[in-house]
């Protein structure tokens, strides 16, 4: 049997117990209660945002709630933080976990990529083309869990992106300054049906919806970058306007560049080049600001365009660049030049004739012993 003090004793470890556990103090002594399961639940103190999604204005009130919504993307709770997207934008949230939005390096409410602000379809696409391997989530619960256990378990110095060189078509098609169009009200769906009375005193815009192929955007395919509208018209602007075609005379190997500095020498130029290949000459052209730079095979002018073209910048001035023409003019002179030469039929019997040489034509009598010309 148990004496006083032994009950005592096992009385104060039951109260510590309750303590460190926890546990409410009701009147049948402390009750150790059972926390839900947290594990893998996600509690942040700033969201990961593009400055677009920050809006103009520098000081950013911002309300936050711990495990306040499922991610749309691994459907665990994490901490939602909402706040208004400049003097003029719409109040935004955040969509999506930090541990998804960091393994594939967007914004947890827009989803556009941080570093060009592109969509995940169109650097997934040129970064491949770097020797860049894809970053897939499995579609299985099981599978999509362990991915980011062992994503968590990684330094920022560690995740998958920024690790090699950026494509040449990245350079141009990136958005390095914000675009606060995208902060703007929704559209007013009872404006729409005709059916708003608020006027302007209406928070969303009284516009009717554009339609077209840019109404149907799903938010996981933008994540996972496929079948993204946005990306496809992106795509289709970089194979048309953001693509320097080479001439179809393969005899051309002359780069134009136009619009250099004032202070621009052979040197900048030949520094910005050697690089792709061996180069026969480069021509300043002070007067006008350019220069013409000739390489000695089409292959490395090719190469140049195609890394160059829309990026190019020397002594921190973009500099534009075109295919050099060829020499139309002189060799257009030299074949008129030759068409105007009559061919002169061989044989000793020709003899040319001109009105001046017939006495009859100009109003004068043969001389004596002369024959009159017949022709």
């Amino acid at each position: 049997s148990e004496g006083p003090r032994s009950r005592r004793t096992h009385a104060r470890r039951i109260r510590t117990r309750g303590r460190e556990c926890g546990g409410a103090m009701t009147e049948r002594g402390y009750r150790i209660a059972a926390d839900v399961n947290k594990e893998g639940w996600e509690k942040a103190s700033f969201p990961v945002l593009c400055e677009t999604c920050l809006g103009d204005n520098p000081y950013v009130r911002m309300q936050k709630e711990d495990y306040g919504v499922e991610c749309k993307i691994c459907v665990r709770p994490f901490t939602i933080f909402r706040w208004k997207a400049g003097t003029m934008g719409r109040y935004k949230a955040t969509i999506i976990c930090q541990s998804c939005a960091k393994m594939k390096n967007v914004c947890q409410t827009c989803l556009f990529d941080l570093e060009y602000g592109l969509p995940v379809q169109v650097r997934d696409k040129f970064l491949e083309e770097q020797g860049q391997s894809k970053i897939a989530i499995p579609a299985s619960r099981i599978g999509r869990d362990y991915t980011l256990q062992e994503m968590q378990k990684k330094d920022d110095n560690e995740l998958p992106y920024g690790k090699t060189a950026a494509h040449p078509m990245l350079k141009r098609l990136a958005r390095m300054t914000p675009y606060y169009k995208r902060n703007e009200a929704r559209i007013c769906t009872f404006y729409v049906k005709g059916a708003c009375n608020r006027g302007q005193d209406c928070p969303f815009r009284h516009e009717l919806p554009e339609g077209g192929e840019l109404a149907n955007q799903k938010l996981r395919d933008r994540f996972h970058g496929e079948n993204d509208p946005v990306a496809a018209k992106i795509l289709r602007r970089a194979e048309e306007d953001m693509t320097l075609r080479p001439p179809e005379d393969r005899a051309i190997t002359t780069l134009y560049l136009g619009g250099l500095p004032p202070a621009c020498k052979e040197k900048d130029v030949k520094n910005e080049f050697y690089v792709f290949g061996e180069i026969r000459s480069i021509k300043m052209v002070p007067k006008q600001n350019c220069a013409f730079v000739t390489f000695m095979t089409r292959e490395v002018a090719e190469e140049a365009a195609s890394k160059l073209y829309r990026i190019l910048k020397i002594g921190d001035k973009k500099v534009s660049m075109m295919w050099g023409r060829p020499q139309e003019k002189a060799a257009g002179a030299a074949s008129s030049s030759d068409a105007a030469t009559p061919e002169v039929p061989t044989g000793s019997t020709y003899m040319p004739y001109y009105p001046s040489m017939d006495p009859m034509a100009q109003g004068n009598c043969p001389l004596e012993g002369e024959m009159v010309d017949q022709r």
